[in-house]
């Protein structure tokens, strides 16, 4: 089951940000078709958030065609998002991590990563390739 968190500062709206944890464990493959997320109720209970902003995020996700509300018994994911396997995640991971001691080892802090990775997704996006 996926455990929610907040980044209060991150000027992200809260239901956005449940909306964003969501997709990612989604693209992740750690929430699959059949899982369960946690009661609207449990999420309030850790975050201290007003209940209509959990119903607002699974709504959104509801509308989006991954999760259905079944009365009595919760959400649940209804549909994963296509991407890469878990397996191709991994190794692609391990490529961004060693791509990361590399900068690191060049003198980029993290500011520069996000600059530099910023730049690099905004042109493969002007190229199609993103």
């Amino acid at each position: 089951m996926i455990e929610f968190s907040l980044d209060r500062g991150s000027g992200v709206s809260t239901y956005l940000q449940l909306v964003h944890q969501v997709k990612q464990a989604l693209r992740l493959g750690t929430l699959r078709p059949g899982d369960q997320l946690p009661t609207a109720r449990e999420v309030v209970d850790t975050l201290a958030i007003n209940p209509n902003t959990v119903l607002k995020a699974y709504r959104e996700l509801e509308r989006e065609g991954l999760v259905e509300g079944r009365p009595g018994m919760g959400t649940f994911v209804r549909q994963g998002i296509a991407g890469a396997t878990l397996a191709e995640h991994t190794r692609l991971r391990r490529g961004l991590e060693a791509w990361m001691r590399d900068a690191v080892a060049a003198g980029l802090d993290q500011e520069d990563l996000r600059t530099l990775f910023a730049a690099v997704l905004a042109d493969a996006a002007k190229k199609g390739v993103a």
